[in-house]
């Protein structure tokens, strides 16, 4: 009994022992790990791990930035998935910002005073916020709930405020509820960091669209210029040989000009970017009448000359006035006769509108998808001393081009094309080049001008970019006489919308520097969203497998534990 009762004693020293280093081992651990930050991702698309952008920001964070966001209430399940993500992500953001991050989920219909509720919705879409009205359905059709969300966020960041629009509804047919849902989930991280950046920058970079020389009017590129404004000052003007016409200006773009350009124009272009200035050239190598186009269905391209041949040439790129033609193409209505006593239109590959795949490793077209151009030509890259340049777009293997004067008829679509036929593939159609350029009016100039002190002639510039586009029509939207502008890459006939936003605004954010957010933007997450095909009408069944079956398993190995003890006791 007593040598029982001692080896009791010693199992109690024994077992307090263990709990005292399990413990003083467990307080040490985080000691020692409270030196080091570390986070695991486990998802396969490393949807959790932030850019290296977006870690060096959170960095050097030099005071709060507060977010009041307005995802919060009696949620449908889409927008419950939204809130929950962008949690998450905040509390990312907040783990590497060193608490730099805070924020509070607000419902704005929680007060009981419907004045009140009224007044702080007034407040909340006079800052920026856009509202979103939800319906629900029951399954079974017998219940309709409307709701009215505001999924968007205040932030606040030394005193300065700023909307941040959480939730984007795609525009256009084809788009659901839960692929907007999706898009914005995977937007989280760009919009809070484009948010914050723009709360710190203490002045926007200026971009300036020239005029003067026919370009596209702001109706048609209203969706580019909209699109730019949310991170830069857009504004237009005309050069008009005046020297001081892009003073204060850091990109400018030639946006489809359809009129020579005099030569004291290109002089101030060319002076602009041998002080550092960008460009963003969007040049129509061949011009086409398209009112007779539309009219006659038939129209004949020839070399648009714009007295930019010589410039270009400098800069190191040559603009060939032909016309691609591409197999992988967009698609238009063609009328092919009537029924019913009504137009029927039938959708025809249209070989002037290839549909570019971008496929190299540039951050400026990286995961982009398709882009629509119309009536392209093709790019040469010629010798300039210094100049690093990078085909960005090309043609796809089944391509040919149409030299001028080239004859264009709506009726080439009855025929079938003939592959063999499409056999000079990847032809160049945009192009980056960056370096130091020399001036195209180097010694070409009297001694007069280049000694003057108020034109202060550079013969060799300093370090920039410039990116040459062989289409105009690149940055066009189409316009409806009943809504107005259309987003810019939406395509009405094919309800399709094509990556031309998305690869402007890249452009410009490299030509600034911006590579942050085309980082950002070129991240790609993958929510796996349920068949909704498949789930229907099994909604009990896959109720009872989430529920039952877990209780199941717990219940079974509970058994066979039981099952165990007793066996081993009994004996």
């Amino acid at each position: 009994m007593v040598k029982e009762k001692k080896h009791t004693t010693s199992n109690k020293r024994k077992d307090l022992l263990n709990f005292v280093m399990t413990v003083s081992i467990v307080i040490l651990a985080n000691f020692v790990f409270s030196f080091y930050f570390q986070r695991f991702e486990l998802t396969s698309e490393k949807r959790y791990t932030l850019a290296e952008s977006t870690r060096k920001l959170l960095k050097n964070l030099d005071d709060v930035v507060y977010m009041k966001i307005y995802l919060q209430g009696d949620l449908n399940p889409d927008f419950t998935r939204l809130r929950n993500e962008t949690k998450e992500i905040l509390d990312e953001f907040r783990a590497y910002s060193n608490n730099q991050i805070d924020y509070e989920f607000i419902n704005p219909g929680e007060n009981p005073s419907k004045e009140e509720v009224n007044k702080i919705e007034k407040q909340l879409y006079d800052k920026g916020i856009i509202p979103e009205q939800v319906i629900d359905k029951s399954k079974k059709g017998q219940k309709v709930t409307e709701s009215l969300l505001w999924p968007g966020a205040l932030v606040t960041y030394r005193g300065r405020e700023m909307p941040w629009q959480i939730y984007k509804r795609q525009s256009g047919g084809g788009f659901s509820a839960e692929m907007s849902i999706n898009n914005s989930v995977q937007e989280l991280e760009y919009g809070i960091t484009n948010t914050i950046r723009k709360l710190q920058a203490p002045r926007k970079p200026e971009v300036t669209f020239i005029e003067g020389h026919d370009e596209l009017d702001t109706l048609r590129q209203y969706d580019f210029m909209r699109s730019l404004s949310e991170y830069y000052e857009v504004n237009r003007t005309i050069i008009n040989q005046k020297l001081d016409a892009l003073n204060g200006t850091d990109v400018i773009v030639i946006s489809q000009p359809d009129s020579a350009f005099v030569e004291k124009d290109k002089f101030i272009i060319d002076q602009f970017i041998m002080r550092g200035g960008k460009v963003l050239w969007m040049i129509d190598p061949v011009y086409l009448d398209m009112d007779t186009f539309r009219i006659k269905q038939f129209t004949l391209g020839f070399n648009n000359d714009l007295n930019l041949t010589d410039m270009l040439f400098k800069y190191g790129v040559r603009l060939n006035p032909v016309l691609v033609q591409d197999m992988q193409c967009a698609t238009i209505p063609v009328n092919v006769g009537f029924a019913n006593g009504e137009k029927n239109y039938k959708p025809f590959q249209w070989l002037y509108s290839p549909l570019i795949m971008p496929d190299i490793d540039h951050p400026i077209v990286k995961n982009l998808d398709l882009i629509k151009m119309e009536f392209v030509s093709t790019i040469d890259t010629v010798s300039a001393r210094g100049i690093k340049k990078t085909i960005l777009l090309h043609s796809s293997r089944y391509s040919k081009t149409q030299p001028t004067p080239a004859r264009v008829a709506l009726a080439m679509v009855q025929f079938k094309p003939k592959e063999s036929q499409f056999n000079m593939p990847y032809q160049p159609v945009a192009c980056l080049l960056e370096g130091e350029f020399n001036s195209n009016y180097e010694n070409r100039l009297p001694s007069a001008i280049m000694n003057d002190t108020a034109i202060a002639f550079k013969a060799h510039g300093k370090k920039t970019k410039m990116i040459v586009i062989a289409d105009g029509d690149v940055a066009k939207n189409e316009f409806s006489r009943k809504s107005g502008p259309i987003p810019l890459g939406f395509d009405r006939y094919t309800q399709q919308t094509f990556a031309n936003k998305t690869f402007l605004l890249n452009c410009m954010n490299y030509l600034l520097d911006d590579e942050g957010l085309l980082q950002l933007r070129a991240r790609e997450i993958k929510l796996r969203l349920l068949d909704k095909k498949k789930i229907e009408g099994k909604e009990s069944k896959w109720q009872l497998i989430n529920i039952a079956l877990p209780l199941g398993v717990v219940i079974l190995f509970g058994m066979i534990q039981f099952y165990i003890r007793r066996k081993k006791y009994a004996s």
